[in-house]
C-alpha cells in the first residue's frame, strides 16, 4: 500500500513560504520579488524541510489558503473562485454540456455556464493566478535547491539523492501548470528558476509553451520516481508521460500539427507502467479512493481530507452539490441530508447518452424519477437529472469524517482516459492497433458490468467522443475534447444554455480560448488580450 503524502503535516512551513511569496508580489503578476525574503535560511536548517517546501507545491492544487477553506492566499480573490480543482472544473466542465450549476448568484459562474464569459470572470482571473502560483513556487523550490546553495548549506548527500527527485516533481508541476494555461487562454506570464528576480513576465503563446512543456517533460522523465512507486499524491513518471500524451492528441488544436503517434507512444508507456482498471467505476470517486482498487487506476490525484486539507474544491463541490432538491439523498453519499440543496444537475444531451444499452452501466448514476430532463429554467432545481458520481462513502461502508469536506481526491488523470486516448490516436493515423484498442474500450465497459461489446465496426471518433463522455464526465475534459472535436463554438453541435439560450445558440469561434483576466493584462504589461475579446 502507498504512502499518502502528508501535505498538512507542512501547512506550518508552506504557511510562511505562501505568504510571503504572495505578500512581495502583484496578486496577478506572481513572479516573486526576493527569493531570500520567500525561503529563509533558517528554514534549511532542517533539511527535512525540502520535502515540506515541496510538499507546499502540491497543496497550491488542494489549498487556497492557511486559514481553513474560505481562506485564501491570492490577494483580492474569493477561495471559491481560485481553488484549482474547482476552477479547472468549471472552466472544462460546466462551460461544456453536462453540468449545470443552480445558483447563478455565485461569481463568475452565470457567465461561464451560458458561455457568456468576458475578461472580468472572477473564475478565470482565479484559474489564471492559482496557475501563475504553482509556477511560482516551483521556481523558489528550484532556485533554493541548486548545487551551490545545497554546497553552502553543507547538505548531506543523502538528502541531495532525494532532491535530485524533488526538483524533477517541482518542474513537473509547474509543465502542468503551464499545460493548462496554454490549454485554457493560449498564453501565459512566462519564469523559470533561471529568470532574473524582478523581471517584468515575457509572454508565452501557444507554440512556446507546447514546445517548453515538451521539452521539459521529456527532459525529467527518467529523473521521475518510476511509475506507481511514489507516495500516494505525489507525482512519477506516468504523470509527466499523461501530459505529454494530452499534449500530442490535442496537438493539431495547440501548434496545428498532428502528433498523434506519440500520443500512441506515451499512452502505451502509461499502460506498461503497472496500472489497472479499478475492480469497481465507483471505487475511482469514493471517499477511500486513496486507498481502495481506485489506487491500481488513479495516475494522479488532486488530494482531499474532510479534516487536515479542508477545501471547497472540486470533489467537495460535486458531491455536496449531487444532493437532489427533491431526493434529499445526503445521507446515501456521506454529507448532510439535503446537501447544497439541488445546485448540480445534468444537461439533457448528457442525459441523452444513456440510452436503453446504458440503463444498468455502473457509469450510468443519473437520478430520473420524478424529474423532467430539460431545464427551462436555471433557477428550478426540481427540473433536470442529478446524478450521484461522486460520494463521501467508503468501498466498505463507512463515510468520511466530515459531513461538508469531504475524504474524496479528484481523480485529475486516470487509466481510462489513455485506453480511450490510444483508440482516438489510433483513428485519427497514429498507429497502434485496431484490436487492442476496441480491446481497450470492452474493457471499460466490461467493468462497468454494460454487457454492449463493440466491435471493430463500431470504433469511430463520434463514438469515441460519446464514450469519453460517459466514461470521464465531470473529471474536467469535456470543453478540451468538444474543442479537439470542432464541436464547441460555432452551431454544429448545441446544447442546453450554450450561448444563453434555453436550447444553445451558436457561439463564436475566438470562445475556444479563454480571455486573459484584465487585472493580468494590468499588472504585465506584455500581456495582450486573445483576439476577439
Amino acid at each position: 500500500m502507498k504512502t499518502k503524502f502528508k501535505m498538512h503535516k507542512t501547512i506550518g512551513v508552506i504557511c510562511l513560504f505562501i505568504v510571503t511569496l504572495v505578500s512581495c508580489t502583484d496578486d496577478l503578476n506572481i513572479t516573486p520579488n526576493d527569493d531570500q525574503t520567500v525561503l529563509s535560511e533558517d528554514l534549511f536548517k532542517d533539511e527535512t524541510a525540502y520535502k515540506q517546501v515541496l510538499a507546499g507545491i502540491y497543496a497550491n492544487l488542494a489549498l487556497t489558503g492557511t486559514d481553513g477553506a474560505g481562506s485564501s492566499n491570492l490577494k483580492n480573490i474569493d477561495a471559491g473562485t481560485s481553488q484549482f480543482g474547482r476552477v479547472l472544473l468549471y472552466t472544462q466542465t460546466l462551460a461544456a454540456d453536462q453540468m449545470i450549476w443552480s445558483y447563478e448568484n455565485d461569481p463568475g459562474t452565470r457567465e461561464i455556464q451560458r458561455n457568456i464569459w468576458t475578461a472580468q470572470n472572477p473564475l478565470l482571473l482565479g484559474m489564471f493566478s492559482r496557475a501563475h502560483l504553482s509556477v511560482a513556487l516551483a521556481n523558489n523550490f528550484l532556485r533554493e535547491t541548486t548545487d551551490e546553495k545545497l554546497d553552502s548549506r553543507n547538505v548531506s548527500e543523502a538528502t541531495r539523492s532525494d532532491i535530485a527527485e524533488y526538483r524533477a516533481e517541482a518542474r513537473l508541476m509547474r509543465a502542468m501548470a503551464y499545460y493548462y494555461m496554454m490549454d485554457l487562454f493560449g498564453k501565459a506570464n512566462f519564469a523559470d528558476e533561471t529568470t532574473p528576480i524582478n523581471a517584468q513576465p515575457e509572454v508565452y503563446n501557444r507554440a512556446q509553451l507546447f514546445a517548453f512543456v515538451e521539452s521539459e517533460l521529456l527532459d525529467i522523465e527518467d529523473d521521475l520516481v518510476a511509475a506507481r512507486q511514489n507516495e500516494y499524491g505525489r507525482a512519477d513518471r506516468a504523470v509527466a508521460q499523461m501530459i505529454l500524451a494530452k499534449i500530442y492528441l490535442n496537438a493539431e488544436v495547440y501548434i496545428n500539427e498532428p502528433h498523434y503517434t506519440e500520443c500512441i507512444t506515451f499512452c502505451e508507456k502509461i499502460i506498461a507502467g503497472g496500472y489497472d482498471l479499478a475492480d469497481n467505476y465507483l471505487h475511482n470517486f469514493m471517499a477511500d479512493n486513496n486507498t481502495n482498487s481506485a489506487t491500481k487506476e488513479i495516475i494522479f490525484p488532486i488530494v482531499s481530507d474532510g479534516v487536515t486539507t479542508q477545501n471547497f474544491g472540486p470533489t467537495t463541490v460535486m458531491i455536496n452539490g449531487s444532493v437532489g432538491s427533491l431526493e434529499k439523498n445526503g445521507d446515501e453519499v456521506g454529507v448532510g441530508t439535503e446537501g447544497w440543496g439541488g445546485a448540480l444537475r445534468v444537461r439533457k444531451q448528457f442525459a441523452d447518452l444513456w440510452d436503453g444499452s446504458f440503463a444498468d452501466d455502473d457509469r450510468n448514476t443519473l437520478i430520473t424519477a420524478d424529474r423532467p430532463i430539460d431545464i427551462p429554467d436555471i433557477s428550478d432545481k426540481d427540473t433536470g437529472y442529478v446524478i450521484q458520481k461522486y460520494s463521501n462513502a467508503t468501498s466498505t461502508g463507512g463515510f468520511g469524517v466530515d459531513k461538508t469536506f469531504v475524504d474524496t481526491d479528484f481523480p485529475l488523470f486516470r487509466l481510462a482516459d489513455v485506453y480511450l486516448m490510444y483508440a482516438e490516436a489510433h483513428l485519427r493515423g497514429g498507429g497502434g492497433n485496431l484490436a487492442t484498442a476496441v480491446g481497450y474500450i470492452n474493457d471499460l465497459r466490461t467493468r462497468a458490468n454494460n454487457p454492449n461489446a463493440i466491435s471493430s465496426g463500431d470504433l469511430t471518433l463520434d463514438f469515441i467522443l460519446d464514450e469519453r463522455s460517459r466514461e470521464l464526465h465531470w473529471e474536467a475534459h469535456r470543453r478540451q475534447d468538444l474543442i479537439r472535436y470542432g464541436r464547441f463554438t460555432g452551431g454544429n453541435y448545441n446544447w442546453a444554455w450554450k450561448g444563453n439560450g434555453s436550447n444553445g445558440i451558436a457561439i463564436p469561434s475566438h470562445f475556444d480560448l479563454y480571455p486573459i483576466p484584465v487585472g493580468s493584462m494590468a499588472a504585465n504589461p506584455n500581456l495582450k488580450q486573445n483576439p476577439g475579446y
